[in-house]
Formats: C-alpha cells, structure tokens, sequence
C-alpha cells in the first residue's frame, strides 16, 4: 500500500526501516486476531470511582459482571478486569477466591492497574499475564486518569509486578484528547526497565466521556510510534491491540500498521488482508486476547 502523500519524508523513511528490522528477525507471517474466545469480566461491574477522561464507565457495560454463575460458560480465556478506585487501581484482592475457582482450566489475562505490593498477593497463582498500561508522562496521568501519581509510580508497579508473573505493558497512543505526550518516553523507561512484548493501542474519542469532543490521533503520529519501537525494540513481539478508532480510520492505519513491523493485528480491516498478502506475509488466525 503507498503511503499517502501527506506524510512526511521522515516518517516514510522510518517505516522503511522499521519494515527491514522486522523482515531480519521474525519469519514473514503476521497473526490477525478476532479475540472470540476471550471474555471480558469486571470485578467491579460497572462502577468505577476513578471516572476516567477518556472512558468514563463505557467500556466496563461491555464485560461481564464477576460472579460464580461464570465458571460454565464456554470460553478459552478470560480478561480479569474493572473499575478502579480513586488510586488507580483494579480491586483484585477482594475476588481472589471466585477467580481462583473460575479460573479452572481457563487462562486469565489481568489488567491491574496501580496495584500495592500487598494487593499483588495470589496474583502469581493464577494470572497468566498482566496487561499493564504504561504511561510516560506526569501531565497525561493527572488530566486524563484525574490521579495524583507519576510516571515513577508506574514504573515501580511495573517492576514489582514483573517478580511475579508475566507483564505486557500497553502503551496508549494519543489519549492525551489526541496528541502525543510521554508515548517516546515511555519507549525509553521500558527499553532501560527491559520487556519481553508490547501492545499498542489508540485513543478513541467516546460518546459521553470528558474527552469526547477530541480527535484521534493522526495516523502519522501512530505510526511514528509503532516504528519507533520497532527500531527500538527490533526482536520483541509488538502488537496493536482491539482498542483503536473503527471505520475510515482503522481502513488507513491497520494496512499501513502491518509495515511497521507488527507481529499481531487484532480484528484487522479487510485492508490488511490486502497489504500482508503484497507484503508476502503468510497470514494466522489467534481467537484469544493478544497478550495470551
């Protein structure tokens, strides 16, 4: 697919780059994702006393409640979710033995958030993996997530977390109301912290949120990032992730996404079926979350 002509010479430049590390360390496959046999579940259903910019509540009406009613239902993994609390934080603990009952032959993927060391007790017993956001920028975690912490609280969690079990930290591409802020930064706290797989995911503007009147980020600035860390990170796994804008948006970015080096595209526009078969990439289907 050619770029559009409004980019930049750099950013095409980078892409170039970033598509030749990509084609020295990995085999010439990509895997598109249509997560069907992942379940969303919120621990606190749809509550949450934090009340995020960016998502307000909204996304947490999609999951299912935790309950023991969960444990006959017919999926392969679940993502073990919820509201957070005013210190940003998922309340684990409470639930920990329904989870450890629900979790039988299941693989859980955990989004934490800014757990206490004493809150991570039991996680290492039956999470798999923890997806944790990631941000690289003081100003991004006051106004967007209202909490009054830094980016070194964020590396602290992450560090405790990563003794215990499995961390996939996802980076959130433009959720400062669209613009970049901390995205880079963050690359460099976790390239010096040291990760083992990335996920990518991309500011959408929702309906009732404080931040619903923004605009996506530009699809230069995304991929600007998406190459970046390749280059940076040439031999991890990196991913862009379900949450990301659909329609025209998704169309433009998801072809273009594929020659940024990424190994996993979840629920990919028809588009890039098109440009991973131009790129002579052999295409594989996951049905799980992408941090699984």
């Amino acid at each position: 697919m050619k770029l559009p002509t409004h980019l930049e010479t750099s950013i095409e430049n980078l892409i170039q780059q970033a598509w030749q590390i990509r084609v020295e360390n990995f085999p010439a496959e990509i895997e598109f994702v249509l997560p069907k046999r992942t379940k969303s579940i919120s621990v606190t259903g749809t509550y949450c006393e934090l009340n995020c910019a960016h998502c307000g509540g909204h996304y947490l009406k999609g999951m299912l409640p935790l309950s023991k009613n969960l444990e006959d239902l017919d999926y392969d993994s679940f993502l073990i979710s919820g509201g957070c609390d005013k210190n940003g934080k998922v309340p684990i603990r409470p639930y920990m033995q329904i989870l450890k009952k629900l979790k039988q032959h299941r693989r859980f993927n955990f989004h934490v958030g800014l757990l206490d060391e004493e809150d991570m007790e039991g996680l290492e017993e039956i999470a798999d993996v923890i997806s944790f956001d990631f941000v690289g920028d003081d100003a991004t975690i006051r106004e967007v997530y209202g909490l009054e912490k830094t980016v070194e609280d964020y590396l602290r969690t992450y560090r405790q977390l990563k003794k215990l079990v499995r961390v996939v930290p996802h980076i959130s591409i433009g959720l400062r109301c669209g613009t970049l802020s901390g995205e880079f930064k963050a690359l460099e706290l976790l390239k010096n912290e040291g990760v083992d797989e990335l996920v990518f995911i991309v500011f959408i503007p929702t309906h009732g949120t404080k931040l619903a009147h923004c605009s996506p980020p530009p699809i230069e600035n995304v991929l600007h990032v998406l190459a970046t860390a390749r280059i940076m990170f040439p031999d991890i796994p990196i991913h862009l992730g379900c949450m990301r804008p659909g329609g025209a948006y998704r169309k433009q970015l998801d072809p273009l996404a594929l020659r940024c080096g990424i190994n996993k595209l979840v629920t990919p526009a028809p588009q890039a079926k098109e440009e991973a078969i131009n790129l002579g990439l052999t295409i594989k289907h996951g049905e799980e979350c992408c941090a699984l």
